[in-house]
């Protein structure tokens, strides 16, 4: 079995081999996407996930989908989707924060993975209903995330790569730029595995708290990490330790509001609330901070975490009334109700004069129109600061909801430069000679900041095929 390549003697974990071509760290779809096409490039690879088999992936088993480019419709895809919109929403949501010419690629790139996943054995099918909107744009994985990662473990093995699981690198051997060993634990044990060639894609360093806290101070203490808690950095400080050009701002990352009833680590997908452009968001001090119509929700979650990380204690509550409570996909845990917005106010600990004021404030300033979540309608407030944009109702209609939110981090932007070859960039701009990298550890060169609904496996997809084609292409040693 692929998972057990070298049979050790009884009693003892399994163990790698001395060398292989192409070592990839990270088991997720980049690095799954990157050890395929390195391994049908004919060279021998070897896959050391940190985490036990069960957890295996990182992040990717919570998807969904991934956003892709394409010029007409097919079985699943509901319309078009050209590159140029594509490149349109991204600029929107990274305020220009981009690396153009990488992005432009990567949505050019886009095109083709369709047909590359399904040719490893993932597939898709019709959107799912809600507010995300997203039947046009993104390829729902069939399943989701996890059956689609099991697709990619299936293939991998039928074609002989090497996985090992339980196994963290704990070090890296880089010598004026090229990559010579990794070291990496495996039970007990270390072993010093030579490679001519590495594909870095073990994701951000999110379930770091002392690093997060580096960068947020004490409001860290209050974040929830959605994703995996085993994606903590080391891969990525071992590189940048090693003269890697850094990318991207450490404090921006894809967070958004999620059920802060949550777990600490691992609650994923389902945790995230999507009910915020149905009614109001207010902090601690029952006041509103932000429009929550700016735009359609695909295009505005996943700010919504950085936005409650900026208030009182990084916490808010999202309210909504009767006509709203079948309109979204709710959260794993159920909305606190109260017949009054002072039994409500008084199961969140809020101030029930602050928060009926708030309310009344804002039914005051709701202009009616012909309410419609698929559009940016025209029912909106005047003469109300923050506003609301679209889709504003009044919240009058008991019973009365709320959610209450915490910052979720699925992953963080800091990460490793590349080129267009996914070739890892070193400080003074000298391409690695044997180093790549893929997924969330590079896409802070995509993403300077803000979201766009599945364009983080999109990232590992695109840049994954790239580093194990050219990781293959480029064996030294």
């Amino acid at each position: 079995m692929a998972s057990d390549p070298n049979p050790a003697p009884p009693g003892e974990a399994a163990r790698p081999a001395e060398h292989y071509d192409v070592v990839v760290i990270g088991g997720g779809n980049a690095a799954l996407c990157a050890a395929n096409n390195a391994r049908r490039a004919g060279r021998s690879v070897v896959v050391f996930e940190a985490a036990p088999k069960f957890y295996r992936g990182g992040n990717t088993r919570h998807t969904r989908n991934m956003r892709v480019a394409h010029d007409e419709p097919n079985e699943v895809l509901t319309g078009p989707y050209h590159e140029d919109e594509f490149w349109d929403d991204l600029l929107r949501v990274t305020g220009g924060q981009t690396d153009e010419e990488l992005a432009r690629y990567t949505i050019a790139q886009s095109k083709e993975l369709w047909d590359f996943h399904t040719n490893q054995g993932v597939r898709f099918q019709p959107s799912l209903g809600g507010t995300l909107s997203l039947g046009r744009t993104n390829a729902f994985f069939l399943g989701g995330g996890r059956s689609m990662l099991n697709a990619l473990y299936r293939t991998a093995e039928d074609l002989g790569v090497e996985i090992f699981y339980d196994a963290p690198v704990v070090a890296l051997a880089i010598e004026d730029g090229a990559f010579l060993s990794a070291t990496v634990r495996i039970g007990e044990r270390e072993f010093v595995v030579r490679g001519g060639a590495l594909v870095a894609a073990a994701g951000g360093f999110e379930s770091n708290l002392e690093w997060l806290r580096e960068y947020w101070g004490p409001p860290a203490d209050n974040f929830l990490i959605r994703g995996t808690r085993h994606n903590r950095g080391s891969i990525l400080r071992m590189l940048l330790d090693a003269g890697v050009q850094p990318i991207g701002d450490p404090t921006q990352c894809h967070a958004v509001a999620i059920d802060a009833r949550s777990p600490k680590f691992d609650g994923g997908i389902v945790t995230r609330l999507d009910c915020v452009v149905f009614g109001i968001v207010v902090n601690r001090d029952a006041e509103r901070f932000y429009d929550e119509g700016e735009d359609f929700w695909p295009k505005r979650y996943a700010i919504w975490g950085r936005l409650v990380a900026g208030q009182p204690d990084q916490i808010a509550y999202i309210l909504i009334d009767q006509k709203s409570i079948t309109s979204f996909m709710p959260s794993v845990y159920p909305p606190l109700k109260a017949d009054t917005l002072a039994g409500l106010a008084q199961q969140l600990n809020l101030d029930p004069q602050k928060l009926e004021r708030t309310v009344s404030e804002f039914n005051a300033a709701v202009r009616s129109g012909n309410f419609d979540s698929t559009v940016l309608d025209d029912c909106r407030t005047e003469g109300l600061t923050p506003p609301k944009s679209h889709w504003a109702r009044r919240i009058d209609t008991p019973p009365f909801y709320a959610y209450p939110v915490r910052p979720g981090i699925t992953f963080t932007y800091l990460g490793t430069r590349v080129n267009r070859e996914a070739r890892i960039i070193m400080e003074g701009g000298k391409p690695s000679a044997n180093m790549f990298a893929a997924g969330e550890i590079m896409a802070g060169n995509v993403l300077g900041k803000g979201y766009l609904a599945g364009i983080g496996m999109t990232i590992g997809g695109v840049f994954g095929r790239i580093a194990g084609r050219e990781a293959a292409a480029n064996v030294r040693n």
